[in-house]
């Protein structure tokens, strides 16, 4: 089975993904970002487009990334699975956990342009996935948080028992932040052959979310 994962950079995509790869009849041939129109970002979690690039050249995976509006965004996405499928994939990878209404979309879009999506998160205990993403040795920090729900202090927070010991102290708060509370970079882990090499910048407050400015390392040389 030849795969793509729907890639966002954080902790979800990056969980599935090393679920699918322990299945030995599974190749994952490509990681599928959709990107802001100029380029600059991903269109999920707002990470930059060379940081996503970095994380596949880590990983030793191609990526694929798309421009698009969110106007068009379906449609964009369809035409690029279709490419895809071409190059022999059957199967689409996503890192949803509960939201029905994504789910939905993403089985009704796989249908459509004849592939298998494959969800490995789909209802699994928040606590579980976190606590499974650390032990099998993952690292990521907290890039941005919507400021109804947590504060700047929380940027660049490490993903790791005591981060999950504090947040589950703040009431109405999404331990996997699925409703948007936050939104993490994964940098290491068993699916990277070698860390992201990364420098975080300032704190900067943006329709009411803070996001954490990041630059690869070899940029700043």
């Amino acid at each position: 089975m030849r795969v793509f994962v729907s890639w966002s950079g954080g902790k979800e995509t990056s969980l599935s993904c090393y679920k699918v790869m322990q299945n030995q009849d599974v190749k994952v041939a490509y990681l599928l970002n959709m990107i802001s129109e100029d380029g600059k970002y991903s269109r999920s979690h707002g990470i930059g487009s060379d940081l996503l690039k970095a994380q596949a050249e880590a990983m030793g995976i191609p990526i694929v990334q798309r421009k698009t509006t969110w106007g068009i965004y379906e449609e964009e996405f369809k035409k690029v699975v279709l490419e895809l499928k071409k190059n022999g994939i059957d199967t689409g990878v996503f890192g949803d956990i509960d939201l029905q209404g994504h789910r939905d979309w993403v089985e009704r879009v796989c249908n459509e342009v004849g592939i298998k999506p494959l969800l490995p998160l789909w209802k699994e205990e928040r606590e579980k996935l976190l606590k499974e993403f650390i032990e099998v040795g993952f690292k990521a920090i907290v890039i941005a948080t919507n400021s109804q729900f947590l504060g700047h202090e929380w940027l660049s927070r490490q993903i790791d028992e005591k981060f999950i010991e504090d947040l589950k102290a703040i009431e109405g708060v999404d331990l996997c932040g699925e409703k948007g509370e936050y939104h993490t970079f994964v940098y290491d882990g068993p699916i990277f052959k070698k860390p992201v090499e990364f420098i975080s910048g300032k704190k900067v407050l943006k329709n009411k979310h803070w996001f954490l400015e990041l630059c690869i390392a070899e940029k700043l040389i």
